[in-house]
This record gives structure tokens, sequence and C-alpha cells, in this order.
């Protein structure tokens, strides 16, 4: 940014409205309202400092049907956050939800006496005392992120950057990298330059101002360079708007012409629909309690603003809000351009015509999201950085502090021509084995470095691993991380490259929640012997890595572990909610018995599983659940088991 500057200092130089905290943290992400809600629960004084007016990021930001790739890697208090959803939704859990639900359990957290937030705060310069932050001294900046005034100057034991942009980096001299790597930097064939099938222009679409001649020039946001395989580029995958709208008639408000429409501007999309005259999917539209959605990029030319962030990480605050602001007006044009204009099927601008803004959502900002979904920004490269390789399940990482589980994930980047015809190039969608394990050394600087900054979102990770990395639970989960080894770090007196991986672990084992209750108990098929007639399968639709399965009908099995705090306990069983497997499977629990049809457990959100509760039971030192299938005929699962503790 071009407000950043590192400032060094011989000693302590600070101005007299100087604030003092334990933790700071820079960003009101998911990640940055976890992290301070784990600081906050641990006894420290801790300030979230967010440029713009909006706290929670994506989460709060329209992206309501969470990106998960398994349930298993979420924990602590992010698997809570969706447990608090699941509250107000009456489940368990909840991994579908509104905006205004998420932004008022996330208020909730940050009403402590602990916490405080300063938004429209933005980063001036960071003071340096050699490789240690001092302080931040910050800006007041208006809505469109034009400064105001001086803000206040920030002491803090530790700093955690909690932003997408990761803007901390450059201002505290911490080494990272901006685009793609070439597929040649780390050996991964999945990274650089690459064409897709999917989200993908069919042949012959004419890129072309007037079309068959190059003379007239290329049509806006197509690129005149060449798409070299695995070429490595500064390019930063495609930012968009996730579209929180209703078709409610009570709660709708219609949209109207933008100011500036300008129809010519979707000529491309025009052609693309020209060419294709059969296909009606140019929108993820995810369903979202409310009679909402959450309204995701599909296709060749949809919300996808390609090409729209260039200059996004280097920019000033204001120049920031501009492109969020271009972001706006390309979709809000977009939409209108679906629902009014003649080269559109009629029956695409009747059901786009549906669709409003929620007059119960983002009140300040017109009902509209504030929040640019800036899916990449700059990453960390630390003593660690996260490759395909850990992707695949190919290296061994004894300091893990977490896991990611998403395919290996990247939006396009760029359109360019080839064969005479447009194409959009940079989409990579590569399933993984399974979750895998993220290292402490890729949310902390190398050796050498800044050693009291902690970087849970633009963690150290080549493009192709960060795109597994870069969901919102897991940012969240990282938060926690990140706020448990700054509070290491401040009683011990060291720096955070210092801080034992394991204690961090064994903190979120023995207390997720930090508040001294009775962590949940998993009994995962992973612990299970697989008895003769079993397989166990891996594969993303189980909880975990794995579930097992038989054919043979009436087959039965046994669950059992030890508790280590008797008690009442709701017990759940995770299912496969598809149509080629047993449906109705019994469950006995001392001397109850359960049914459960899993035509009748409403699935949420991406996962093709969810939890089926079997009741509540008075539990002592162990427990067995035996499972037993129907009679179908369909293939039997067990996956897991989960007791969650009722009684304190």
């Amino acid at each position: 940014m071009k407000l950043l500057l590192r400032i060094l200092i011989p000693g302590i130089l600070l101005s007299a409205c100087t604030t003092e905290y334990d933790i700071c943290i820079y960003g009101g992400t998911s990640a940055g309202v976890i992290a301070a809600r784990s600081a906050a629960l641990a006894g420290h004084k801790v300030v979230i400092v967010e440029p713009s007016g909006h706290i929670g990021g994506l989460t709060t930001g329209g992206l309501g049907r969470t990106d998960i790739g398994n349930k298993q890697v979420v924990q602590g208090l992010s698997r809570q956050f969706y447990r608090d959803l699941g509250t107000r939704y009456g489940r368990l859990e909840s991994w579908v939800f509104e905006p205004k639900a998420a932004a008022e359990i996330y208020q909730g957290y940050l009403d402590h006496p602990g916490i405080t937030v300063l938004r429209q705060t933005g980063l001036k310069a960071l003071e340096m005392d050699g490789s240690r932050i001092v302080s931040m001294r910050t800006v007041r900046l208006t809505p469109e992120g034009e400064v105001k005034g001086r803000g206040p100057v920030i002491k803090a034991q530790v700093f955690i950057d909690a932003s997408y942009e990761g803007d901390l980096l450059p201002a505290a001299g911490v080494s990272y990298a901006v685009g793609r790597e070439s597929a040649d930097t780390y050996g991964e064939s999945w990274n650089g330059s690459h064409l897709s099938r999917y989200h993908q222009f069919p042949d012959g679409v004419d890129p072309y101002l007037v079309p068959g001649d190059p003379a007239s020039g290329l049509l806006p946001g197509i690129s005149a360079g060449e798409a070299e395989e695995g070429a490595g580029d500064s390019l930063l995958q495609a930012y968009n708007l996730r579209l929180c709208l209703t078709d409610s008639l009570e709660n709708r408000i219609p949209l109207s012409r933008p100011e500036g429409y300008d129809s010519t501007r979707f000529e491309l999309l025009a052609r693309l629909i020209a060419a294709q005259p059969a296909d009606t999917s140019y929108f993820i539209w995810s369903p979202m309690p409310g009679r909402k959605t959450d309204v995701n990029n599909f296709g060749a030319v949809s919300t996808d603003m390609i090409g729209g962030n260039a200059g996004y990480l280097e920019a000033s605050y204001a120049g920031r809000y501009q492109i969020y602001k271009a972001h706006s007006d390309y979709t809000l044009e977009l939409l209108w351009f679906m629902m009014t204009d003649s080269r559109v099927p009629e029956g695409l601008r009747e059901e786009f015509s549906r669709w409003g803004l929620p007059k119960d959502e983002y009140i300040a900002s017109d009902h509209w999201t504030p929040q640019l979904y800036v899916r990449e920004g700059r990453r960390m490269v630390s003593d660690y950085v996260a490759t395909q390789a850990d992707c695949e399940g190919l290296t061994q990482v004894p300091d893990y502090i977490g896991y990611a589980a998403y395919k290996m994930d990247s939006h396009n980047c760029r359109r360019v021509v080839i064969d005479g015809g447009v194409k959009n190039e940079g989409d990579v969608e590569i399933n993984i084995p399974g979750p895998w394990p993220i290292a402490y050394r890729s949310i902390v600087p190398a050796a050498g470095e800044c050693t009291n900054l902690v970087v849970p979102v633009a963690v150290s990770a080549s493009h192709i691993a960060f795109g597994s990395i870069r969901m919102e639970p897991v940012f969240m989960t990282l938060g926690q991380v990140a706020s448990l080894a700054a509070g290491i770090a401040i009683e011990r007196g060291i720096p955070v490259q210092e801080v034992p991986a394991e204690e961090i672990r064994e903190a979120i084992a023995s207390d997720p929640l930090q508040d001294g209750s009775v962590p949940d108990i998993f009994i995962d098929d992973s612990a299970l012997e697989v008895p003769d007639g079993w397989a166990r399968i891996k594969s993303k639709r189980g909880y975990g890595p794995s579930y097992l399965e038989t054919g043979a009908p009436g087959a039965t099995m046994v669950f059992t572990t030890t508790v280590p705090h008797p008690g009442r306990y709701a017990v759940y069983s995770y299912l496969n909610l598809v149509d080629d497997v047993e449906p109705v499977t019994t469950y006995r629990i001392g001397d109850r018995e359960v049914t459960v049809n899993a035509r009748e457990v409403p699935l949420d959100g991406q996962m093709k599983g969810d939890w089926a509760p079997l009741g509540e039971f008075e539990i002592g030192d162990s427990v067995t659940v035996t499972l037993t299938g129907g009679a179908s005929g369909k293939p039997l699962r067990a996956d897991c088991i989960l007791l969650v503790r009722r009684d304190g």
C-alpha cells in the first residue's frame, strides 16, 4: 500500500496519544474476530484495527454457504461459531446462514470488556526496534477510504495480521509473494498459468470489437498476452462480491437501473449467450435461510470481475475502495443486464427479475454487501512454504497446528485470445486425498525476520496450496492458533517462532472453547478396527478422511470409547446423506434403541453428510454405541459418533 512506511527506531519512541494492548490485530476478518475472542478469553487486552466499517470479512459479507472441504478440520472457537449458528437455526451446527445471523454472533463475541474495535482505522506505519514491532501508527478513514486525520499509536507485545491482504508483511519487512509461482518454483504441476475446461468459453467466441477484425482491437477485459502453460506471473485470481438476494415479496427491494448503465459493457456476455443458447447456468444460486441466496460466480462470464483487481494490493485505502466500487458497479450492471437485455433468453430474464435486495441485511450499506471477496492477497514466504506436495499428502509436518481440506482451487486470472477466440485462464479445481496439516512455521515469519508477528490468513503457501487453505473456517481456526501463540510468546517473553506447536495443539484439544468446558468426544472410524466384511473407504464424503462400508444386509458396527468426564451427553451419528447407501440405521446405547432414517435428516451446506441426533443419555466412564443397518440391500456406512456434554 502507498500508505505503508517502515520506521526503524533505536529505542522506544512513542507519541503522547499511544494506547497500549497485549495484542493488536490488524483486520476485522473472521480470523480477526476469533483471534480477538480467543485473546480476551485468555485474559488479554486486545484491539482490532479495521480499515473499513465492516466486521467479519466474507463470513458476514455474503458467503453464507460455507466452503468447508471436511468438517473434521474445523476446531475450537471456529467450530463453536457454527454451533452458535446451529442454535439460531434449530440444529447442532449450521454451515448455511444469513449474513445478519453471522454478524449478530460476531458482535456478541466482541462485546467483551477486553476487546476494543477501531473501525475505519488504517495502517500508517509500523515502528520497529530491530526485528520487533514496537507500535502501529494509524490514520482515521472515511467510508470511502480517504484519510481524515491521525489515529492512535498502538503499542502491543504481539501483532496479528488477520487481513486478507497481508498488509503488515511489507510494513514489518517480512518476505512475501504475490501472484502465481511458476510450476518449476516448487515443482508443482498445478501452479502457474493454466487453461481449464471449467468456467470456460466455448470455441469460437469472437474477442474483437468488430467481430472478425483484429485491427479493431480487443473487447474490454481481454489481454493480448499469451498463456504459457505453467508460467508464473504477478496476477491475482479474480475477486467478486458474494450476493445476498431475496425473492420474498415482503422483504425484497427491487433492483433498479444502475446509474451510468451501459449494456455494451456486456458485449462479451451477449456473444457467450449467443454461442450457447441452451445454457442457463451463469451464477451459482445457493439457497439460504429466510428465502435468501448466496450467489457466486459460475461460467465464462459471471460475477468474477476478471482482471478487475489489478493494482489492488499496492493501492491506498481510497484506491482499494474504488476497486471495490468498480466490482460493485459491475455486479449491479450485470444483474440489470440479465434482467432486461433482449439478448438474454426470456426465461433467464424472468428468473433474474424475481430477485432483489433484502430489507433486513446490510442496513448501513443500502442492503448491499460492503465486502469485496479478496480471494488472495500477499502470501508470506517463511521457513515453511506449503505447496502442492502438502495438499497431496506427500509431506511430514511435525509442527502442524490445523488442517486444510478444500480442493486445490483458483479462479481465473485473465482472458486471452487463443486461435482467434477468447478463453479464460487461471482456473484450477483439483481434488485432494483428504485433510492435510498446516505447519506452525507457515503462520510465523522466517527466523531472523519479525519476531512478534503472527499471520493466520496471508500464510506461507504457494498460490495453489493457498487455494486449498483459503476457507473461512480454516482462517478462524488459525486465528485462534495465532492468539494462543501470541499468549505463550507474551507469557514467556520469547519470539513467536519459538512457541512450541504441540502446546497449541494440546491447548485446543483440552480446552477448545477456552472456558474450561468439557470437550466433545469423537469416535471416528479411523479409531476402529476393520471387521471382516467391512472396508475402510477414503473419501471426502465422510467425516474426516474415511468411513467404513459393508454390503452385508443387517450388519453391525460397534463404536466404543472411554469417557473422561461422566455425565449427560447428547449423542449424534454422522450420516452420509446420499441416495446410494442404506437409509435406515438403528443405534443401541445402553438399554435404548433409536432408529434414524437418513432421508429425514436435512442436508446443510456443501458436505454430503450431517449429524443425526440420537438423543441425550446419562453416560458413565465408557460408552458403547452399536449401529445396525436396515434391509434395503444398499451399502451400510459407519463413520463417526459424537458426544456433546449437556450438564456443564
